[in-house]
């Protein structure tokens, strides 16, 4: 069974910074790219950022470029989403998903807050 799991959300002060983890069970981690999603209150789920397992190649959507970093342990089936100067616009619920056969997995969701 797919399993996603994010954590390491929270409230933080606006410049301040947070890392979420996003555990990954239920696949081969290597062999399938994984994505950062955020929805904020009143808004569409965005994708905001992902990553190539195997390779470690990167996107990012331009409002977080140069803040946000994604990154990937394959020892441990992990992502993580390195997120530093966070303004009050990033808080939103953060998702990571993965797809798999055309089907969309996503985890549960970590709550980042950002107060200004």
């Amino acid at each position: 069974e797919v399993q996603l799991v994010e954590s390491g959300g929270g409230l933080v002060q606006a410049g301040g910074s947070l890392r979420l983890s996003c555990a990954a069970s239920g696949f081969t981690f290597d062999d399938y790219a994984i994505a950062w999603f955020r929805q904020a209150p009143g808004k569409e789920r965005e994708g905001i950022s992902c990553i190539s397992t195997n390779d470690g190649n990167t996107y990012y959507i331009g409002s977080v470029k140069g803040r946000f970093t994604i990154s990937s342990d394959s020892a441990k089936s992990t992502v993580y989403l390195q997120m530093n100067s966070l303004q009050p616009e990033d808080t939103a619920v953060y998702y990571c998903n993965l797809a798999i056969l055309q089907r969309g997995y996503w985890g549960q969701g970590t709550q980042v807050t950002v107060s200004s």
